[in-house]
């Protein structure tokens, strides 16, 4: 199927917020939560989608005319195209009951392995979401990201022990997962962490440690002196705080003052391969897309991913060499405007 009747599929599976529209922004699930709008006035997420929509690409084709390579390595390990699928969890909840989380999970991680790229899987207050994606990571090689929430260090040790023996080339916490309502008031408190609480949890692996929920030159800053080797720029799709920035327009100024030290990855409002050619063209590393993976999966499980790929991939290719890019390598700030 074509991803346009993927999405259709998806409609009458989705539950009762998400709409599967053509273009995932935010706008007919705004202010619906549980559900995968935003919170409060519900702009978070039109506001990401925005931002992107006012890049603009640069054509040029007075160049070779050649092969495109959309081939990225990151940590040691080599990825097909810069784009991962983004962690989700309580899909029940959010996006209707045609899957739980242990099955969404599976089926993500199985059918971003089949394509050389890595879905960060999620987490819940249900144990059994995390034994299902170290299921998932073990049979995919270690070929996706355990994101663990900003639990008490008691309950992060002893998921880092479980996802540790499934061999993650990386682990992630989505630290902006703090804003989340089942994460408040409960006992021992989990929540926003310091820079020294953070390098106790990052000392606990010998993996590449991602801190996603990175806003500012300052937080970016504050995850370096953690000892991160990579940040997400994310606001969390807009769920966590009403009023944030939207990602594209704090990048640039993140990857500046980041300067190689750190990978950078960016998530939020991507929605297309020239999306994902605007990010790249920052200065990202590479991208998290969550949202059309659930209407792909709820639409058609693994083909219905393979749906989504073609097309966003089809769409990068065709940006890149129609702006003179031929590598990942070659996309540079100034293709875009």
């Amino acid at each position: 199927m074509l991803y346009q009747e993927v999405l259709d599929a998806s409609k009458g599976k989705m539950g009762p917020f998400c709409k599967s529209c053509s273009v995932c922004n935010g706008v007919a699930c705004k202010n619906q939560m549980p559900g995968p709008g935003a919170k409060g006035s519900g702009q978070g997420a039109i506001l990401n989608f925005q931002e992107w929509q006012k890049i603009q690409v640069c054509l040029d084709t007075i160049t070779q005319n050649k092969q495109v390579h959309t081939t990225i390595e990151l940590f040691g390990r080599a990825f097909a195209y810069p784009i991962f699928a983004g962690p989700v969890g309580a899909v029940k909840m959010h996006y209707g009951d045609l899957y739980n989380d242990v099955e969404y999970n599976d089926l993500l991680v199985r059918a971003c392995a089949n394509h050389k790229i890595a879905a960060f899987t999620g987490d819940g207050v249900d144990p059994t979401v995390m034994q299902a994606a170290y299921e998932a990571i073990k049979n995919a090689n270690g070929l996706a990201v355990p994101t663990i929430k900003p639990w008490n260090l008691q309950m992060i040790q002893e998921k880092l022990d479980l996802v540790e023996g499934a061999n993650p080339f990386a682990i992630a916490m989505d630290i902006d997962a703090a804003g989340l309502p089942f994460l408040k008031n409960i006992k021992p408190p989990a929540g926003s962490k310091s820079v020294e609480e953070l390098k106790e949890i990052i000392s606990l692996t010998n993996r590449p440690f991602i801190l996603k929920g990175i806003m500012t030159v300052k937080g970016a800053m504050k995850a370096l002196e953690a000892g991160a080797a990579g940040i997400v720029v994310s606001n969390h799709g807009g769920r966590v705080l009403d009023g944030c920035q939207a990602t594209a327009k704090v990048l640039r100024e993140i990857v500046l003052a980041v300067d190689g030290r750190m990978k950078i990855f960016v998530d939020g409002g991507i929605r297309s391969g020239g999306d994902v050619f605007k990010a790249l063209a920052l200065g990202a590393d590479a991208v998290l897309i969550a949202r059309p993976f659930v209407n792909a999966i709820y639409g058609d499980g693994i083909k219905g991913v393979d749906s989504y790929l073609a097309k966003i991939t089809d769409e990068l290719i065709d940006t890149m060499s129609m702006c003179g890019a031929y590598e990942i390598s070659e996309i540079t700030p100034e293709m875009i405007r």
